[in-house]
């Protein structure tokens, strides 16, 4: 299609029919999305897609137009709103205002209900772009204070700015946005929350009010089930009802404290990777948590990372020590602390190691998001010819762990570097190396959903991320394997093996974690099972209840065999009716319940409850105990979809 003329996205849309024109919301123009009324290059070819409901990109045009219309229904309902910023977020958006009446949940019927009345007003978004002296003297007239600092600093560099105008409302903005409200089909108010001004805490304190907003009702009641079930699943929650972990303000925010309970589910996890490490040749290694600040100066660590790290410890004697942020130092320091030979690579050399990092308190969420924490971390060391086949024996014990604990639903990423960005070390020929090769391994193994993202590689070498989706559709980055041609070269660490020709050469390392954390692993796992974790995992994984306490001789006798078993039993012998016992082991999330009574204690059986299916019926008792062996065994999954308690 040609035009002789300048023309906008719309444009063209109605060149190629009205019902496209009106379908028409927004438009990718060389590979960036704009607005519908966006104008085209004057000439050449123009590489345009024309975005309607039924394009993914379309969502997030749509999300940060109802973020404006939210804004100006506070504008119309409040005395003394100044804007801050309105973005969009995973599955809707937030803006934050800064006003002196404070926001409730009570409030979001009649915000709503203004939004509502915006939307059927449906006036169009126009864009407006001014001169930076002008934008800043609009600013002001509107009582926008916060908007004039920004263009005054965050935009200092700008010459022009750009507002949209709907109606009464001008917002400082970029864009893009819909043509018009109309489109936004069904939102609902979220919750509200506090925040400050560019996230320093050091500024005015401001209120943010959250949202979703979806094309149809269907889709938006769609949403809340999911977010009412992700509440149902919560870790935070499930952990303190089922004793799992704490987090205590005297030890620290973003510490974990495992409880027995949970202690024992990361216990059943450390002995089964332990376990493949073995099979796969991998040597266990401790090493300290705490090292010299030149340690990590060395690897780069600090001070790269330095605004992510506890600040170093100041000794006495002028040495300056930093709690790990990484625990590849301390295995590199191993590897270097006597000469290696080609015939002893590859080396792998694996750790529970727990490292540290100074995440912002704003950032911290149970056990996702945490300062301590321990990783199932290994980093082998090999040549550059078995480097390709380590890397795919690392991505496929990953897979291994994920299918283990039913996790099948989940995509790689190929992390590598943004070419423009001065974050990463090294020098570039290597990285392309380093990036050819994984990517050569990655699509060799034909990954599920193989992507690449520039930008979100290790500043020390390219790396493959597992984004593990659980049972409700949510993403986890968990397991990650990464290659790096850097720390073990001369400008870091200096590594060396002698190769066949007697020469000294310059290993590979592949840093890899399966789990990523056992936190955040663990956390996972909490949710996507609801507390509910199969029979190997489970910290109890049966309770004998006894029918009355006259038959508490007979239960302590089966308890006993039970743990004789290998198998993590208790018993119930409180005077309750046996009802109330079973619900509470119900709720208590026990795979397997015995329930003992006259009959059962003369005929030396017991009858087997499963949480989920209920009576199994009376067997015997070396029965019982074979069936819960084989499940534990063969790791055999429950259903994690099943929401029954």
């Amino acid at each position: 299609m040609q035009f002789s003329r300048r023309v906008r996205a719309i444009d063209v849309a109605e060149a190629i029919g009205p019902g496209l024109a009106k379908a028409t919301l927004a438009a990718e123009l060389a590979g960036r999305i704009v607005g519908a009324d966006s104008y085209l290059p004057d000439e050449g070819t123009v590489d345009l897609r024309l975005l309607t409901r039924k394009d993914a990109e379309s969502l997030g045009v749509m999300r940060h137009s109802a973020a404006h219309v939210m804004a100006r229904a506070v504008l119309r309902l409040y005395e003394g709103v100044e804007l801050a910023f309105g973005p969009t977020v995973e599955n809707g958006f937030y803006y934050d205002f800064a006003l002196e009446e404070p926001i409730s949940e009570a409030d979001f019927p009649k915000i709503e209900a203004e939004m509502a009345r915006i939307i059927k007003e449906n006036e169009p978004f126009e864009r407006i772009e001014e001169p930076r002296d002008r934008a800043i003297q609009l600013c002001r007239d509107l009582g926008q204070q916060l908007k004039v600092e920004h263009i005054e600093q965050g935009l200092r560099d700008e010459q022009t700015v750009s507002f949209y105008r709907q109606g009464e409302f001008i917002d400082l903005c970029r864009g893009p946005h819909l043509p018009g409200p109309a489109a936004i089909g069904a939102f609902k108010l979220l919750s509200v929350a506090g925040a400050y001004w560019k996230g320093d805490a050091s500024q005015r304190q401001l209120q943010r009010l959250y949202g979703t907003a979806w094309f149809s009702k269907q889709d938006l009641e769609g949403y809340l089930k999911r977010v009412e079930e992700a509440k149902r699943r919560d870790h935070r929650v499930l952990g303190k009802q089922l004793e799992l972990f704490m987090i205590d303000p005297d030890v620290g925010s973003g510490l974990i404290l495992w409880l027995p309970k949970g202690a024992m589910i990361r216990r059943e996890l450390e002995g089964f990777i332990y376990q493949k490490l073995i099979e796969h040749g991998y040597q266990p290694v401790y090493t300290p948590v705490i090292g010299r600040v030149q340690l990590y100066q060395v690897s780069g660590h600090y001070p790269y990372y330095a605004d992510s790290q506890f600040p170093p410890i100041d000794m006495a004697d002028g040495d300056r020590y930093l709690l790990r942020p990484m625990n590849c130092p301390h295995h590199i320091t191993i590897y270097r602390s006597k000469p290696r030979s080609y015939r002893d690579l590859p080396l792998r050399l694996a750790e529970f190691g727990t490292v540290h990092r100074f995440e912002q308190s704003g950032e911290l969420s149970g056990m996702t998001r945490v300062r301590g924490f321990t990783q199932d971390d290994a980093h082998i060391f090999c040549t550059e010819e078995q480097m390709a086949a380590e890397f795919r024996g690392c991505l496929e014990m990953t897979q291994s762990v994920l299918a283990t604990v039913g996790l099948h639903n989940y995509r790689v990423r190929l992390s590598f570097r943004d070419p423009h960005s001065d974050k990463y070390v090294g020098d570039p020929a290597t990285w392309d190396r380093a990036e050819a090769s994984l990517r050569q391994v990655c699509e060799g193994m034909e990954l599920p959903n193989l992507e690449i993202e520039p930008g979100e590689a290790a500043f020390y070498g390219p790396k493959a991320d597992f984004i593990v989706a659980d049972c409700i559709g949510r993403e986890w980055q968990l397991g990650t394997v990464q290659l790096d041609y850097n720390l073990p070269s001369a400008e870091r660490f200096g590594l060396e093996y002698i190769g066949p020709d007697n020469q000294p050469h310059c290993p590979v390392m592949i840093h890899r974690a399966p789990f990523g954390s056992f936190e955040r692993f663990i956390g996972m796992l909490i949710e996507h099972f609801a507390g509910a974790f199969p029979l190997w995992l489970a910290p109890e994984q049966v309770r004998v209840l006894v029918v009355s306490q006259k038959f508490e001789s007979y239960g302590l006798e089966v308890e006993r065999q039970l743990r004789a078993a290998g198998l993590r039993a208790t018993g119930d012998y409180r005077s309750e009716k046996i009802g109330a016992k079973i619900r509470d082991a119900q709720m208590e999330m026990i795979p397997y319940m015995l329930v003992v009574g006259g009959r059962e204690t003369a005929s030396r059986t017991v009858a087997v409850r499963e949480r989920r299916r209920g009576d199994l019926g009376v067997m015997p008792l070396d029965q019982a105990i074979a069936r819960f062996a084989q499940e534990i065994a063969t790791k055999a999954l429950p259903d994690p979809g099943d929401s029954r308690n």
